[in-house]
């Protein structure tokens, strides 16, 4: 493989109230450069309590440790994007129309939890993509611990959509009508199996190739091998968190926002095999995926020279649920060709 490297960038002066302009700025011009080059960048200076972290990952292997049954009573229908996700019961790949005959192999297990209708009073959101979360009693301390984290993930989400206000010449807030009631979701995911559960043979996927969602992911991680980002030279490239550094990429709909200035970046999980056997990787990621009713359509700064984009205007909504219906329900999205596109060309 070629070299390959996930640039870091310091948001310091955007957490900071007194942050100054220089720095923001400087700070916005290197993510600029990273989303146009490389599509996942590490960012530092978040402020995210190393205390709050370490007690998510407790929570995280309370849950995860609980017998199968007692986990696949939190289980919820594919349409719900709540709750307990078995092991191979979905297949991202499908979310760009990617499968062998619609197969749900992907061997990761997984707890999301999201933003809820309640948690917009005043407006009337369908209940069906503001579902109300499902809790586990069994596992002590979980609630707290998760909905802490969530909201610190959350503040870096929003505090990152401000700098990109900057990084694309947009007014101060301009993302912030498109998400003041967005639909959040925080997935939880394990990758230890226990023994017998699988076979290692060459078709095992701990992830299939997909692109996220939304507008911007912020992914905590092991420091443990796994995660896979397809670079420009179209191979795949391994790719770990930095010591205290979160990880962040695009999805699609800043694709679309941005006429791929700012790639959504296509990414998979292998199998993290260590003599033989899966040693554990754990993750979470927070998406930033925008208000279900928002029209994106193509920034004006980013049409090409015509006038035109790659991307017709499309709303929150339906962007997502085409791609969950692939994901979770086994239904081949047929709406991401550029996409799979470039998956088909790194297979080759």
């Amino acid at each position: 493989m070629t070299e390959f490297h996930v640039p870091a960038v310091d948001i310091s002066s955007y957490v900071d109230p007194g942050g100054s302009r220089e720095a923001r700025l400087a700070a916005a011009r290197a993510f600029d450069e990273a989303a146009s080059t490389v599509g996942f960048v590490q960012i530092l200076g978040h402020g995210v309590p190393l205390e709050v972290t370490d007690a998510f990952a407790a929570a995280l292997d309370g849950f995860f440790s609980l017998p199968p049954e007692t986990k696949k009573a939190y289980r919820t229908p594919p349409e719900i994007n709540r709750g307990y996700t078995p092991p191979k019961t979905e297949s991202l790949s499908l979310s760009l129309g990617l499968a062998p005959s619609n197969r749900m192999h992907d061997f990761f297990e997984a707890f999301n939890v999201g933003a809820a209708h309640t948690d917009y009073p005043g407006l009337d959101l369908p209940v069906i993509d503001y579902p109300e979360n499902v809790w586990p009693d069994q596992a002590a301390g979980f609630r707290e611990a998760v909905s802490a984290y969530f909201d610190e993930a959350g503040r870096v989400a929003r505090t990152l959509t401000t700098m990109f206000a900057d990084a694309l010449d947009l007014p101060a807030g301009f993302f912030d009508a498109f998400t003041d009631h967005s639909l959040d979701v925080l997935r939880m995911n394990n990758y230890a199996l226990p023994p017998g559960d699988i076979t290692l043979d060459g078709d095992l996927t701990g992830m299939g190739e997909h692109t996220d969602y939304g507008i911007v992911t912020v992914l905590w991680a092991d420091q443990v091998k796994g995660l896979q980002v397809l670079g420009r030279d179209g191979a795949w490239h391994d790719v770990m968190p930095a010591d205290g550094a979160l990880l962040i990429n695009l999805g699609d709909l800043m694709a679309r926002w941005t006429n791929e200035r700012w790639m959504s970046t296509l990414h998979r999980v292998k199998p993290p095999i260590v003599g033989g056997r899966i040693e554990r990787r754990r993750s979470a990621a927070y998406f930033h995926d925008g208000n279900i009713d928002a029209v994106i359509t193509t920034l004006p700064t980013c049409l090409a020279a015509d006038g035109t984009s790659a991307y017709p205007p499309i709303t929150v909504g339906d962007h997502i649920r085409a791609k969950l219906a692939g994901s979770r329900a086994g239904v081949a999205n047929t709406e991401a060709e550029r996409e799979a596109a470039r998956v088909l060309a790194a297979r080759s």
